[in-house]
């Protein structure tokens, strides 16, 4: 469980992903210290004064401090920051990586160079919807790994969205789906809008309808627990409108493309 008096939870990199991700930690572990890092060094002291917490100078005086450690970097950055950092882990810390397509084996070899310090390792996929509180953020751990330091890291970012505990092989198929998913519904929710400004509404009313329809059915659809064809049978009426453009939509092969784009992410 979250040790709420006096954590210190360390972020670094601090984009986008980092920020969101320690302000639904805020959210989630009141009380704990949020300390930010970066290679520049304006961005953490952004990034500590929006969230709420302090930018310290150098990755090493932030993990020596840290109880938990998420890695906002990219891939290629993290042999880097353990190079940096490795005299200043222990085996009680845990390290939470968000790098894409870097797996648990990879990062236990990249700590093993901290020998008997070797911190604990989870690996999370988070998606874009985290930087308003409501991503999804698939979270793997090694077998060796504990329940309680799972439950912790788990608990932490239960602020940022829905936290799914999931077998690493699923991973791929997750940030296919998820983490590119919101680029593909946005896409979609552009599309609605340019048909309804065809059809004579103004941009700003198109937009804000588009986003409030995908919203609305997404909300349907999880707090009512149906099939997504069930609800979709259940607005199409015999020869209505509703009908017709699906059968424009299947056409063009709507659902296919829709596959096809996940399929092509998943294969990257």
């Amino acid at each position: 469980m979250i040790k709420k008096d006096n954590e210190t939870i360390v972020c670094i990199g601090s984009g986008n992903m980092g920020r969101a991700l320690m302000k639904g930690v805020a959210r989630a572990a009141g009380g704990v210290n949020l300390l930010f890092t970066d290679h520049t060094r304006a961005k953490a002291e952004a990034a500590a004064q929006e969230v709420g917490g302090s930018a310290v100078a150098s990755n090493e005086e932030a993990v020596r401090a840290a109880d938990v450690v998420f890695l906002a970097v990219k891939p290629a950055g993290i042999a880097a920051v353990v190079r940096e950092t490795v005299a200043a882990f222990t085996q009680d810390k845990v390290v939470v990586s968000m790098a894409g397509r870097v797996s648990l084996e990879q990062l236990a070899a990249a700590f093993a160079v901290c020998g008997d310090n070797a911190p604990q390792v989870i690996r999370i996929m988070p998606n874009t919807p985290t930087l308003v509180g409501k991503g999804l953020i698939a979270l793997t751990a090694p077998p060796s790994a504990a329940p309680e330091t799972v439950e912790r890291v788990r608990a932490l970012l239960a602020g940022a969205g829905v936290v799914d505990v999931v077998d690493e092989k699923l991973m791929d198929a997750i940030g296919a789906l998820s983490g590119s998913g919101p680029a593909f519904v946005c896409l979609f929710m552009e599309a609605l809008a340019d048909s309804g400004v065809f059809a004579g509404l103004p941009r700003d009313k198109a937009l804000r309808y588009a986003a409030l329809t995908v919203e609305g059915a997404a909300a349907l659809a999880l707090q009512s627990g149906k099939h997504p064809g069930v609800l979709k049978d259940e607005v199409t009426s015999p020869g209505g409108t509703t009908i017709r453009g699906i059968a424009a939509l299947e056409d063009r092969g709507f659902r296919g493309a829709v596959m096809s784009a996940v399929l092509a992410a998943y294969g990257k």
